[in-house]
Parts: C-alpha cells; sequence; structure tokens
C-alpha cells in the first residue's frame, strides 16, 4: 500500500478575508435594498448570506480534511470536503428558489426602484465578489470545495454585474420590469454555474470513478506491468477533493517479486493518473470468489 497524499494548500486566509468582506456587504446591501426597494438587490443580498453560509462550510472542510486518521476514521475527515461542496451546491439551488419566487411577483407587480443607489451598491458588489473569487481563483483546478467557494463568488459578480446594468437601463427608459427581470437571468446564471458542481460533487458522495480517470487505460496499465496477467476486484474512488484511492488484486502467476514491485506499481498510479492512495493484492491465479481473497 502506498499514500502520496499532499498536504491540502492552506486557504484560511482567503476564508477570512472572503467571509469578512461578504458579510460586510450583505449588511450594505440588505440596507441599500429595502431603501430603494428594489427585488434584485435584496436578492442579490439573500444569495450572498448564502454564500458566507458556504464559505463557512467549505472552511470548515478544509480544515476538517487536514485531520490526522484515527483507529475510527481509518483515512481522517478528507470526505468532508466532498460533502461541503454538495451543501454548497445545494445552498446555491435554495437561493436560486427564492430568487425566482420573489422575481415572479415582482414582474407582476412592478414597483419603483431607486436606480443610481442601485448602481451603487451593485459596483461595490463587483468589487468585494472579484477580490474574493480571486483568492480562490489558484485552487479551483484541483480541489472541488475550493471551486464550490470560487463559483459562488464569480457568480455574484456576474449577478451585480447585471443588477448594474438594469438599475442603469432603468433611470434611462423607465421601464420597472427590468429589476425582477434582472433576478431571472440571475437565475439562469446561477443554475449553469451549478450544475457542474453539484453533479461532481453527488458523484463523488456515490464513489463514482473521477471524471479524469479512465478504468480501462489504468488496467491496461497495470497489465502492461512485469509478470501480471490479469487485473480485478478494481476499484477507484474519490478520499476528498483532492485525492483518490484505489484498490485492485493482481494475478501474477510466479507470485509477487516483492516490496519494489508494489512500489513501482503505486508509483505508475500516482504518477500517470494522479491517484495517492493505492492499496494492492497479488494472487497465484484468479480467485473469482472475492469474498475467500
Amino acid at each position: 500500500m502506498a499514500d502520496h497524499h499532499h498536504p491540502i494548500p492552506d486557504f484560511g486566509r482567503a476564508f477570512l478575508i472572503g467571509i469578512t468582506l461578504n458579510v460586510g456587504f450583505v449588511a450594505i446591501e440588505a440596507f441599500y435594498g429595502i431603501m430603494a426597494n428594489s427585488v434584485a438587490l435584496l436578492a442579490d443580498a439573500g444569495h450572498n448570506l448564502s454564500d458566507v453560509l458556504g464559505l463557512l462550510l467549505a472552511w470548515g472542510a478544509a480544515t476538517l480534511s487536514k485531520r490526522q486518521s484515527s483507529a475510527t476514521f481509518t483515512y481522517g475527515l478528507r470526505r468532508s470536503s466532498i460533502l461541503s461542496a454538495l451543501f454548497n451546491a445545494l445552498f446555491l439551488l435554495f437561493a436560486v428558489g427564492a430568487i425566482a419566487f420573489e422575481a415572479v411577483q415582482r414582474l407582476a407587480n412592478p414597483e419603483p426602484v431607486a436606480g443610481t443607489t442601485v448602481m451603487a451598491v451593485a459596483a461595490v458588489g463587483i468589487f468585494v465578489n472579484g477580490i474574493t473569487a480571486w483568492l480562490f481563483a489558484r485552487g479551483r483546478a484541483h480541489d472541488l470545495n475550493i471551486r464550490g467557494a470560487y463559483l459562488h463568488m464569480v457568480a455574484d459578480a456576474a449577478v451585480s454585474a447585471g443588477v448594474l446594468v438594469s438599475a442603469l437601463l432603468i433611470i434611462q427608459t423607465g421601464w420597472l420590469w427590468l429589476d425582477p427581470a434582472t433576478s431571472l437571468v440571475v437565475v439562469a446564471i446561477i443554475l449553469i454555474g451549478t450544475w457542474r458542481l453539484l453533479r461532481q460533487s453527488v458523484n463523488m458522495a456515490l464513489d463514482r470513478v473521477p471524471e479524469h480517470i479512465p478504468p480501462a487505460k489504468v488496467v491496461a496499465a497495470l497489465e502492461g506491468l512485469p509478470g501480471v496477467t490479469h487485473v480485478h476486484d478494481l476499484h477507484i474512488w474519490s478520499l476528498s477533493t483532492t485525492d483518490v484511492a484505489l484498490t485492485c488484486h493482481l494475478v501474477m502467476p510466479a507470485g509477487c517479486p516483492g516490496d519494489d514491485f508494489l512500489r513501482q506499481a503505486s508509483t505508475l498510479l500516482h504518477d500517470r493518473f494522479h491517484i495517492g492512495h493505492s492499496t494492492i493484492q497479488v494472487e497465484r491465479q484468479d480467485i473469482s470468489d472475492c469474498a475467500v481473497c
């Protein structure tokens, strides 16, 4: 068995700055949303509040993922990052429902909006969310938990941009329906951005083989090792949003050559497929009943 677990980058400072900025902005946005009578602004404030909760959840998961394994949690608490990504996706979907409900009601009965105030607050939102997204940008490609936080902030920046544009158009045209209509556009943007996050986190929670790893190629690579005639009982799954594990049985009629062979196999899996934790069992013949194995 080999464990090539890499240290999880520390995003503690990014989470602290992002949460602080967004808590302050939610308070400002909610206050001026009420003052300006803007459902788009209030909807965005509610969505930003869910993002603060999402950031707190992601921060907690990132911290728990660093916990060492124990006799009862043999893989540590790495899987908490998967649960965080899943809950973050669900938070976003809940926010979408609330925004859509309020926007449809206001679309039927448009009300005056203080366009200048809305524009000013939305501009602050673009800055706050853009800065927070930038803090998580470097980790989004390799960690689904961090990607969830990143997507929240990018979506919020886009939403604030939409609110700003709608307020400008309301000032120029007087079309009050643009405010709730913008909220519905926001809903579409969030749904598009959330779908991949939800799908990937559900797949991880259900132990699906990670998308970047083709099982057939893993089998071919292992069967290409000296002395291996067959691979069976192969399992590949995500330990966390950054770690992948594998277990398998290798049929080697001549028997296992020794520890160097196992190191070679685990290094192959790590370097070629980014599988950091591998457990390999060697058999002289194919034992189909794995309960006997």
